[in-house]
């Protein structure tokens, strides 16, 4: 059923166990799993953390799962709306089967002003959501 699993993460501890999450749905349907982390900035420094980033995370997944990585390039100027864009594309143009992710389970006004990123991939991917709260 799930033979393409994107996982986008931020470095947070739920997006960390979104990744555990998407690795066993990985390894129970023999999938692939691909891990993406969003930058906002193309400055080097912000591309080197995102690569390392990634680099730990695909070190974490257990042997028998074929994972890729990518960093993502967002539009800076939109902040959060831009990740958003960024993470749904890169879904939909995989053709991502389940996009899994951390959220940061923000309430009342906070989740107002701030918005909510998964919140966003609803309208935006088509693939099934997995949201990951904390703990």
């Amino acid at each position: 059923m799930f033979k393409k699993i994107m996982v986008a993460i931020d470095g947070s501890e739920t997006s960390l166990e979104a990744l555990k999450e998407a690795r066993n749905i990985a390894a129970f349907y023999h999938g692939t799993l691909r891990i993406v982390y969003a930058v906002a900035d193309s400055a080097d420094a912000d591309q080197q953390a995102g690569l390392e980033m990634l680099e730990h995370a695909k070190s974490t997944v257990v042997n028998g799962v074929e994972v890729e990585t990518r960093v993502l390039h967002a539009e800076a100027e939109y902040g959060l709306n831009g990740i958003a864009e960024a993470v749904a594309d890169a879904a939909n143009e995989w053709g991502a089967d389940l996009l899994a992710m951390g959220t940061a389970n923000r309430r009342g006004l906070e989740r107002l002003v701030i918005g909510s990123v998964a919140e966003q991939m609803v309208g935006k991917v088509d693939a099934s959501i997995l949201l990951v709260r904390p703990r």
